[in-house]
C-alpha cells in the first residue's frame, strides 16, 4: 500500500489567489454598504437623511457604488481600486483627521477608511486574484 503525500506549498499559489478573491470581494461589500447607507438609506444612518448626491459625500458615494461594483465583480479591477484607494485616502484627511489625533485614526474613527484605502491599493497593484471578469477576459 502506498501513501502519496502531498505538498503543501504546491498549493499555496492558488490558495493564495482564492484569499485574495475573498479579499477583494469582502473589501468591495464593507465598501458598498458604506455607498447603499449614502445613497439609498439602507441601512439607514441619520447623518445621510437628506444627502444632497452633488455634495461631498453624496459624490463619495457614487464612488463608493460604482467602484465598489467594478472591484466586487473584478472587472477594471486595478483602476476602479487605484480611484477607490484615493477617495478613500480622501475620506480620512478630509472627515477624519481635522478631528484630531492624525496619526491615531482609532481615535478619530478613521480606522476603516485607512486600512479600506491601504487594501484597495493593494488590490490596484496586485490586481484582481481569482473568481473576478478580468481574469476571463
Amino acid at each position: 500500500m502506498s501513501t502519496q503525500v502531498r505538498s503543501v506549498s504546491s498549493d499555496v499559489p492558488a490558495l493564495a489567489s482564492h484569499a485574495h478573491a475573498l479579499l477583494r470581494i469582502v473589501a468591495s461589500y464593507l465598501l458598498l454598504t458604506h455607498a447603499s447607507a449614502k445613497l439609498f438609506h439602507v441601512p439607514h444612518i441619520a447623518m445621510f437623511d437628506g444627502l444632497p448626491l452633488f455634495s461631498l459625500l453624496g459624490v463619495a458615494g457614487i464612488i463608493e457604488l460604482v467602484g465598489g461594483v467594478l472591484v466586487l465583480f473584478g472587472f477594471l479591477t486595478r483602476a476602479a481600486a487605484f480611484v477607490l484607494s484615493g477617495e478613500l485616502a480622501f475620506a480620512y484627511f478630509i472627515g477624519h483627521a481635522p478631528q484630531g489625533n492624525f496619526f491615531l485614526p482609532l481615535l478619530n474613527q478613521g480606522e476603516p477608511a485607512v486600512l479600506l484605502s491601504f487594501i484597495f491599493l493593494f488590490i490596484a497593484a496586485a490586481g484582481p486574484g481569482a473568481w473576478s471578469i478580468d481574469n476571463r477576459r
